[in-house]
C-alpha cells in the first residue's frame, strides 16, 4: 500500500510515528498500522483505535507485538479477528527456537482465544489453515475437532495428522458434530477400529464415504454389518459394489439384494471369471423367482402366513427380516401385531406415524433386535432420514425400557 512504502522510504522517526498515530486522518493511521518497521509501542497504542480499518491493518501486520495481538483477539469487529486468525496461523510454523519461546507461548494464547471465538467464520479460518499442520498445538486441534459446527470440525477430522485413533474414537464416543462423521470416514489409511466405530453410528452418508475410501481398512465382520443395513438402504448399494477387494463371499451376498445392473458392474469392476459371473447372475435370478413365490397371492395372504407361522412357533426375526426385504408390509404388520400384542390397526397407525422412536419402541415390544428395528424404520415405516433412530454401540436400543413404554402408551387404551 502507498502509505506503507512512503513510510519506509523516509525512514520515519519515532516522533513522526507518534504524530501519525494521533492524526485525525484515518488513512494516515491505517498506513501506520500496516507499517512493519513501526515501533512496537506505537502499534500497541493503535489497538485502541476507533477505526476498524486501522485495527484490521494492525491484525494483518506480522510485526504487531504479541500483547497487541492478544487485545485484537477479542476485538469487537469479527473481520479484525478473522484477519488476525489468518496471520497467526501463517506465523506459527516460523516461531521456533529458545529466543522466541515467550513469543510462541503468547501467540498460542492468541490462537486459543480465536479457536473458541463465538463467530463460526473465525474458527473456520483456523480449522482450514491448521488442518494439515504438524506444528499446531494438540489441544487446539482437539477442540476444533470437537466443535459443534460441522464446517469447523470436518477439516480437522478428515486431515489432521495430529489426531490418533484413540482421539478419533473418543471424539465419536463423546458426540461428534452433526454431519461431520463422513469426514472421519474419508481419512486416509483409516484403521479397522475407527472404521468399526463409524459403522456403529449407522449413518448412511458416513458409511457411503467409508466404502468410497480405498485406503480405509474394513473388517469382514464390519462389512457384514454394512450389508445388513444396505439391504434396505438403496443409496448404499452402488458404494458397496464399487468397494475394492471384496471377497467372493461378500460379492455373493451383495448380489442377493442389489439391482441386476449393479451386479453387472460388480462383475466387470472385479474382472471376474465366467464361472463366477454365471454364479452371481444365477443368484439374481433365484432372488427374483423367490420374490414372486413369496408375494401374497390374494387379499390377506401376508396376514394368513404370519398367523400360521406364529401358531407353529416359527414367526421369528429371520422370517420378519425376509418380509422386510421384500417390502411385504402386510406380513410385517401382522407379525408386529401378534408378537407385540397390539391390534393390526394400532400397529398400522404406529408405522404410519413415521416416528422413529415409536417404531423402534414397537419393535422392542415385539422382541425384535435394534438392527431389524432400523430396517423396519427405513423400509416399511419410511421414517424421514433426520428422524431415524440409530443403535447405541451398533446393536443396542438407545432408550430405556421405561422410555419405550412411554412412547407406546400413546397408542394404548
Amino acid at each position: 500500500m502507498s502509505g506503507q512504502s512512503n513510510l519506509k522510504k523516509t525512514g520515519s522517526s519515532y516522533e513522526d510515528n507518534k504524530a501519525r498515530a494521533l492524526s485525525t486522518d484515518v488513512a494516515v493511521r491505517a498506513d501506520l498500522a500496516a507499517y512493519e518497521d513501526a515501533e512496537p509501542e506505537i502499534l500497541y497504542y493503535l489497538t485502541d483505535d476507533s477505526s476498524g480499518k486501522v485495527r484490521k491493518n494492525l491484525a494483518l501486520n506480522p510485526c504487531t507485538p504479541v500483547k497487541a495481538n492478544l487485545i485484537l483477539a477479542q476485538d469487537e469487529d469479527e473481520e479484525v479477528r478473522m484477519d488476525l486468525a489468518r496471520k497467526i496461523c501463517r506465523l506459527l510454523p516460523d516461531l521456533s527456537g529458545e529466543q522466541t519461546a515467550i513469543i510462541l507461548e503468547k501467540t498460542i494464547e492468541v490462537l486459543e482465544i480465536l479457536a473458541k471465538d463465538q463467530v463460526t467464520a473465525v474458527r473456520v479460518i483456523i480449522s482450514e489453515t491448521l488442518k494439515e499442520s504438524v506444528e499446531a498445538p494438540k489441544n487446539i486441534i482437539l477442540n476444533l475437532a470437537k466443535d459443534v459446527e460441522e464446517i469447523v470440525a470436518s477439516p480437522i477430522l478428515e486431515y489432521s495428522p495430529l489426531l490418533s485413533d484413540n482421539d478419533l474414537l473418543e471424539i465419536m464416543a463423546s458426540g461428534i458434530a452433526a454431519g461431520a462423521l463422513p469426514a472421519v470416514a474419508r481419512r486416509p489409511d483409516l484403521s479397522e477400529d475407527v472404521s468399526d466405530a463409524v459403522v456403529a453410528q449407522l449413518e448412511v452418508p458416513a458409511i457411503s464415504s467409508l466404502l468410497a475410501n480405498p485406503s480405509a481398512k474394513i473388517r469382514e465382520d464390519t462389512l457384514d454389518q454394512i450389508m445388513d443395513q444396505a439391504e434396505s438402504v438403496e443409496p448404499l448399494h452402488e458404494h458397496l459394489v464399487m468397494r475394492l477387494n471384496l471377497s467372493l463371499r461378500a460379492m455373493r451376498r451383495i448380489s442377493g439384494f442389489v439391482a441386476s445392473s449393479l451386479v453387472e458392474k460388480l462383475v466387470h469392476r472385479n474382472n471376474l471369471p465366467p464361472a463366477t459371473e454365471k454364479e452371481l447372475k444365477s443368484i439374481v435370478r433365484d432372488r427374483i423367482e423367490q420374490t414372486r413365490e413369496f408375494m401374497p397371492t390374494g387379499e390377506g395372504g401376508g396376514k394368513t402366513r404370519a398367523e400360521k407361522m406364529f401358531a407353529e412357533s416359527r414367526l421369528d426375526e429371520e422370517a420378519i427380516a425376509d418380509a422386510v426385504d421384500l417390502k411385504d408390509q402386510e406380513f410385517v404388520v401382522a407379525s408386529l401385531s401378534l408378537l407385540g400384542k397390539y391390534s393390526s390397526k394400532k400397529v398400522s397407525a404406529m408405522l404410519a406415524s413415521r416416528n422413529g422412536k415409536v417404531v423402534t419402541s414397537l419393535c422392542w415390544k415385539a422382541g425384535l433386535s435394534m438392527r431389524l428395528a432400523f430396517k423396519i424404520q427405513t423400509a416399511i415405516a419410511h421414517v424421514p432420514r433426520g428422524d431415524i433412530v440409530n443403535a447405541r454401540n451398533g446393536i443396542e436400543f438407545p432408550f430405556t425400557d421405561k422410555e419405550m413404554e412411554w412412547q407406546l402408551s400413546f397408542y394404548e387404551g
